[in-house]
C-alpha cells in the first residue's frame, strides 16, 4: 500500500463541502486540508493508500463533477511534501533559497514533488493558494546545483498546464532574509 495524495477543486464552497463529505465516506483517507481558498475557490487535499485515494477522488469527479476546476492523485509522493505543506519543515542551513510561484495550488503540489525527487534539496513551504488571489508558492533549500535543478524541473512541470508564474534561486541569501521568510 503505497502513500498517495488526491487533490480536488472546486468552484463552488458547497460543492467542495459536499465533495469532501463524499470521499471521505467512500473510503480510509485522511484530509490534510478543506478549505475556502482565494478567489472563493473550495480545495480539498486527502491522503492515504493509493488505492483508496484514487477511490475517493474518483467518487468527487464523478457525484460532484458540475462544479469541478481540477483534480488528480499523486501516487508516492515524496515525504518532504507533508510537512511542507504544514509549513513544519525544520531547516538548519539554506546554501540557496528557491522559489517558484504559480497560478493555482493542484499545479504547485506536482510541482514540489517533481523538484524535490529531481535533486536533493528540502521543502521548505508550500503555500498554496491561502491569500494569494488563487496562485501559489514554494520555498526549497539545498546547494545551488541541486536548486537550480529542482527549480528548473518544476518549472517544466507546471508550464506544460500554463500554470507557472515565476521562479528564482538566490545564492547563499543573507541571513537577514532568511530570518524573515522562513
Amino acid at each position: 500500500m503505497s502513500k498517495a495524495i488526491g487533490v480536488v477543486e472546486y468552484k463552488t464552497v458547497s460543492a467542495g463541502v459536499v465533495a469532501a463529505d463524499a470521499m471521505v465516506k467512500t473510503s480510509d483517507v485522511s484530509v490534510i486540508e478543506a478549505q475556502t481558498v482565494c478567489p472563493g475557490k473550495y480545495i480539498v487535499i486527502i491522503t492515504g493508500a493509493l488505492s483508496a485515494v484514487d477511490a475517493a477522488v474518483n467518487t468527487a469527479r464523478v457525484q460532484h463533477g458540475e462544479h469541478l476546476i481540477s483534480s488528480f492523485v499523486l501516487g508516492n509522493p515524496h515525504e518532504s511534501i507533508f510537512p511542507a505543506i504544514y509549513g513544519a519543515t525544520e531547516i538548519e542551513e539554506v546554501a540557496a533559497l528557491g522559489v517558484l510561484e504559480t497560478y493555482d495550488a493542484a499545479s504547485m503540489i506536482v510541482a514540489a514533488d517533481e523538484a524535490a525527487k529531481t535533486a536533493i534539496v528540502d521543502l521548505i513551504e508550500l503555500r498554496l493558494a491561502r491569500g494569494m488571489c488563487g496562485k501559489s508558492y514554494m520555498f526549497l533549500t539545498g546547494e545551488v546545483a541541486a536548486v537550480e535543478a529542482a527549480i528548473a524541473r518544476a518549472k517544466q512541470t507546471v508550464a506544460k498546464e500554463g500554470m507557472y508564474l515565476d521562479s528564482s534561486v538566490i545564492a547563499r541569501p543573507d541571513k537577514k532574509i532568511r530570518e524573515a521568510i522562513l
